[in-house]
């Protein structure tokens, strides 16, 4: 006689299960919502960010273990990963890299259209790692600016996943005109782009 199974047994109203995202502010009312062009803008860019691996060593295992389907970084809107840097606005370095590497990075990074972010991951993006020698950069943020620093030799998914959502508060918070202020352009200059 088989036995029977029963799923679900504790019932959760539907609402329990689902996480609604914040709504920017602004003004409401029947049948209208107004806000301000940026907090749209940055809606819309925080929930589809493209990411493009930059993937050298050990880091790069580990990327691809989030990508998964156990910790699944699509949940983020970043399931589409890309190889080209034209269509792509974040850029995660991982892994050791060379001083040879350093001008290749720069030129992905230039080659990625505006607005760009970049994440470090891993202990060599970072700072080199334990790798203290004359051929390893010490840090990425000596050749392209950084917006973000990941922990971890290598991190786990979960901080490449945090590192993720720090992306999304940092491009959803962002004006429409930070890139053409002059803290932008001086950055930019400080490492020789225009």
């Amino acid at each position: 006689m088989p036995r029977p199974v029963s799923y679900n047994l504790i019932k959760k109203p539907l609402e329990a299960d689902i996480s609604i995202a914040d709504m920017p502010g602004g003004h409401h009312g029947e049948g209208f919502f107004a806000t301000s062009l940026d907090k749209v803008i940055g809606l819309a860019r925080k929930n589809s960010i493209w990411p493009l691996p930059f993937a050298t060593s050990c880091c790069g295992i580990e990327f691809m273990a989030t990508m998964g389907s156990h910790y699944d970084l699509a949940r983020f809107g970043s399931e589409r990963v890309g190889f080209s840097p034209r269509q792509c606005d974040l850029l995660m370095v991982m892994g050791t890299i060379a001083k040879k590497m350093g001008p290749v990075v720069k030129q992905v990074y230039l080659q990625m259209a505006e607005p760009r972010w970049v994440m470090a991951v891993g202990a060599c993006a970072s700072s080199g790692g334990i790798f203290d020698t004359y051929s390893v950069l010490q840090g990425i943020d000596q050749v392209v600016p950084v917006d973000v620093y990941v922990p971890g030799c290598p991190p786990r998914p979960e901080a490449i996943i945090d590192g993720v959502l720090r992306i999304q508060d940092l491009v959803g918070k962002e004006s429409l005109r930070r890139r053409n202020g002059e803290k932008y352009k001086a950055l930019l200059e400080s490492y020789g782009i225009q």
